[in-house]
Parts: C-alpha cells; sequence; structure tokens
C-alpha cells in the first residue's frame, strides 16, 4: 500500500509539471484550459480557438496512463497508431479552418477507450482479458468501432475488464482478468471497482480518456459506473449494434458509454446507435426507437419536471439517500412503494432460469464468434477451457476456477429448453417491471445503486442510466439508476441530465488507500 501510495504523490508531481511545460505555454494568460476534467463540449471549444490539438490532448492522456495504471490496471493496452490518429484529426481541422470546422462531428479528435471485448481492426488485441485470445485477428472493426472513426473519434486503447466480461468464474473478483491483473477503484483503492466493464470506469473517473465504451449483459455498465462515480448509459438491446463484441448473450448484450458526465455519454450514445447489417435483427427493430434529431435534444436542465418515477422502497432506498428530496424539489411525481410482484423470482438467477439461458447462449455465441476469426489460438469454448488448464498458473485457475465455461460447455445448445427459458424470461419481464410501468404510467423507476434494478432490466432488454449520486463515510462512490420501457433512452436522459445538474455530486478521484 505504501508503494500504492508513493505512485499517487509522483503522478500528482509529474501531473502538475506536465502542466507547467506541456499545457501552460500553449494555453496560458487568462484563457489557460485545462485537460484534466474536461467535457467533449470544452474541448471541442479549446479545438475551434486553437487552445489545443489533439495531439496534445492524445499526449495528456498518454502520459496519465503511463503514471497511473501500473496502479490502477484501468487501461489493457494503448493504440500504437492513437498519435498518428491525432495528426490526422488535426490536419483534418486545420484544413478547415476559416470555414465550417464547427461542424465536425462531435466526436472528431476525442480520444476514447474501449472494452477489450471490443473488436478493433488494427494493432491491437482483442482479448476480452484472457491469454487464450493473445494474437487473435479479427476480420474486421465492431460496428460500434466502425460509427466512432466515422466520427473522427481516436481510438486511444482497450480498457480492463472483468476476464470474459465476468462469464468465467463465480469465484474471480469484479476487474480481475489475466491480462492486465486486478483492478482498482481510484476513489478508494481498497474498495471494489466492480465489472465487468470495470476498466472503462476506472479510465474515465481517473482522466485516462475523454470517454469509454463498455458493454452489460447483467450488471456490467450499471455497477462499475455507480462504483467509480461516473455516468453509465445501458441502450435498449439492439440499439447499439454487437456485431465484433465477444458475446455473452445476443438476447442480453448491448454497449454502451461510460463518461464523466451525462452530456458526454449522451454525445457517444449520438454516435454509436443504429442498424449495422451485421447485427441486422436485433439493430433494425430497435432502429425505430431512435428519434429524429438524435438524442442531444434531450440534454434539458428541467427534465425531471413533470415526470412520472416509481420507487421500490424495499429493499432499495436507504436512509442515506437524500435523492428522493432532489427529485421532489424538482417537479418530479414519486409514486412510492412500489413492488414488483416477481422481484424475488427474478433476482435468483437460478429461479428465473437467466443463468442456464446465458450459459446456453454464451457456448453458441462465442464458438460462432471464435470460428470467425481470421487467426486465433482457440476455436471454441472447448479449446478455451484445455488453455485454461494448459495455462493454469497464468489464468490462476487454482484460485478462481473456470465453473461458469464449464456449466457452458456442457450445455447441448440451443433447442426447446432454450426457448422455453427465454418464454419464461419474456414472461417475467413483462408480468414484473413493464406491467407495474403501465399500470402507474410511469416515466422510469429509481433505485439507489444497480444491484437489485439491473437483473430486471437484463432480462427484458431494458435500458437504464446509472449517475453519481454520493459517496459513503469511506468516500466510496454509489449512483442513483434510473430504468425504463424500451425505446424509453430520451425520458430517461432528461432525468438523469436534470439530476446531474440539480445534484453536481461527482467530484474527481482521491485515490484513498
Amino acid at each position: 500500500m505504501l508503494r500504492d501510495q508513493h505512485l499517487v504523490q509522483v503522478h500528482v508531481l509529474l501531473n502538475f509539471l506536465l502542466i507547467l511545460i506541456v499545457i501552460a505555454p500553449t494555453f496560458g494568460g487568462h484563457h489557460e484550459f485545462r485537460i484534466k476534467e474536461a467535457t467533449i463540449s470544452e474541448i471541442r471549444n479549446a479545438f475551434q480557438h486553437e487552445k489545443l490539438t489533439s495531439r496534445q490532448l492524445v499526449k495528456f492522456y498518454l502520459h496519465e496512463i503511463s503514471k497511473l495504471n501500473p496502479l490502477l490496471r484501468g487501461v489493457i493496452e494503448v493504440n500504437p497508431d492513437a498519435l498518428r490518429q491525432a495528426d490526422k484529426a488535426d490536419r483534418e481541422r486545420k484544413s478547415m479552418r476559416g470555414g465550417c470546422s464547427s461542424e465536425l462531428h462531435h466526436l472528431h479528435g476525442i480520444p476514447i477507450l474501449l472494452k477489450d471485448n471490443i473488436a478493433t481492426k488494427d494493432k491491437m488485441n482483442t482479448t476480452a482479458g484472457s491469454l487464450a485470445l493473445l494474437r487473435s485477428i479479427v476480420p474486421r472493426d465492431a460496428g460500434v468501432v466502425k460509427k466512432l472513426r466515422k466520427a473522427g473519434a481516436i481510438i486511444l486503447g482497450k480498457a480492463s475488464l472483468s476476464e470474459w466480461a465476468h462469464f468465467r468464474s463465480f469465484a474471480a473478483p469484479g476487474g480481475w482478468n489475466a491480462r492486465a491483473g486486478q483492478g482498482k477503484n481510484p476513489y478508494v483503492l481498497s474498495a471494489y471497482p466492480c465489472g465487468s466493464s470495470s476498466g472503462s470506469a476506472i479510465s474515465v473517473a481517473a482522466n485516462l480518456a475523454t470517454v469509454t465504451l463498455g458493454t452489460e449483459t447483467d450488471g456490467s455498465i450499471f455497477c462499475p459506473s455507480s462504483s467509480n462515480s461516473v455516468v453509465g448509459i445501458k441502450p435498449t438491446v439492439g440499439l447499439t449494434s454487437r456485431s465484433g463484441v465477444i458475446p455473452v448473450s445476443p438476447r442480453q448484450d448491448t454497449v454502451g458509454p461510460i463518461c464523466r458526465t451525462v452530456a458526454d455519454a449522451v454525445y457517444v450514445l449520438d454516435t454509436i446507435v443504429g442498424f449495422d447489417k451485421r447485427d441486422g435483427v436485433a439493430t433494425r427493430v430497435a432502429s425505430k426507437f431512435i428519434p429524429k434529431g438524435g438524442y442531444l435534444q434531450f440534454l434539458k436542465p428541467d427534465g425531471l419536471k413533470g415526470k412520472r418515477l416509481g420507487i421500490l422502497r424495499h429493499p432499495f432506498f436507504k436512509p442515506r439517500s437524500n435523492s428522493i428530496a432532489t427529485l421532489r424539489q424538482r417537479g418530479v411525481v414519486l409514486v412510492d412503494n412500489l413492488n414488483i410482484s416477481n422481484l424475488d423470482i427474478i433476482l435468483d438467477s437460478s429461479m428465473s432460469g437467466e443463468l442456464t439461458a446465458l450459459a446456453i447462449e454464451f457456448k453458441v455465441a462465442l464458438n460462432a464468434y471464435l470460428k470467425e476469426l481470421v487467426a486465433s489460438p482457440v476455436r471454441s469454448l472447448a479449446d478455451v477451457i484445455a488453455f485454461n488448464n494448459k495455462f493454469s498458473d497464468l489464468e490462476m485457475i487454482h484460485e478462481y476456477g473456470q465453473d461458469i465455461l464449464l456449466l457452458s460447455q456442457a450445455t447441448n445448445g440451443t433447442g426447446n429448453k432454450e426457448k422455453q427459458l427465454r418464454s419464461k424470461l419474456e414472461k417475467l419481464s413483462k408480468e414484473g417491471f413493464e406491467t407495474l410501468m403501465r399500470e402507474h404510467k410511469l416515466d422510469a423507476l429509481v433505485t439507489p445503486g444497480h444491484n437489485m434494478i439491473s437483473p430486471v432490466l437484463a432480462i427484458g432488454g431494458l435500458p437504464g442510466i446509472s449517475v453519481p449520486a454520493g459517496y459513503d463515510p469511506k468516500g466510496v462512490p454509489f449512483g442513483i439508476c434510473f430504468g425504463g420501457r424500451k425505446g424509453s433512452e430520451p425520458k430517461l436522459i432528461e432525468i438523469a441530465y436534470a439530476f446531474e445538474q440539480a445534484t453536481h455530486i461527482r467530484k474527481p478521484p482521491s485515490f484513498k488507500p
């Protein structure tokens, strides 16, 4: 721990020197621009007024990663072409200066970290944190990466994660993988960082990137966002493409932004939604939910006024929460003391059938993904299990095991059982959450944190947004989650943004022991 504290002290000194040496001469005087904690809008404004270049921005983040990542382990690798991409963005911006540079895409020249299960056809690996996929070659960029590149975003690197998106073992801790080790919460280093999108949340909280992308099957965006005091958006399943993403379940998987502010998360969401022929069925169905004009129009400071929010008072809200008072003060109509009739069943994945369904779907989907790789040391789930056994020390099999992988391998593919489980989960969602929302005419359901509501939203493919809501006496962050019906992202954005603007709770990490 003394070593960790020493690393933080060294980082603070070096960061101060970096500001003096690199940033101050460029942005000095009364118009100094600070990259740390800067939002997309602030960075774009600095670009337009020639106070910042993409190269300077990327160099800043690379410096932060080199100093902080040995402690936090939030980044699994950096893109060797990031500076080249930054130079390209600077040339494009310069060529338009005096013309319409302000019309460049919101993410043009903005560095983004991607969770390491999102494929990039470049010099980086895509491994889900597993050594088994090191040096595998993907056939193409993931669907969301294609949209980011088209927008001019800079792919800064890959964020760490819980190995195999936390679908390897019940015993493995959140935020751990064999490639990077154990990720740490930048607020309280000994606190749980949560997963599986741990590195995305850790990295953006600690200012190792402007924005990040995560994925969620059940809680993997909500939990790390809440635990690391950042904003996470879990989109309606199919709103964002899953093509090129190492899968768990096509029925529940979704890709979403993890950022320091609601507005930044919405900028990213606006960029990555839409149809993708390689995830054609899901993205075609969900495309009907995308509003004309995009999602930025719903960043309204008064977005809470008149909204009907349902509260599951037990077992969710605790005395420490001041969020209810804030919601009332901002004109929310609160429908209190609600109950989801089948909540006990949904929260027990063995009773609901969610775990069995995921085990079946994971084997089928992963085998299909592995077979499509241009080159790979493993071509099936069985190969992955064998690899882990062969390199058990490196993969820490004796410590953490691989019981979920073994559970999945023992399944026999999709069939009547899988169809019955799917029907059961759909029925649980419709008779529980969706009926509650409809009967009480709710715009959203609100719960503190993620841990109870994420399975409810997961089995229905439903959206939600987690926003920072406070810190416990030890300084560990916690969030508030707003969940809604399919396609309700516009209302959820209004609610989340207005709550954020009313509270301004988030603060930079303190790196406490």
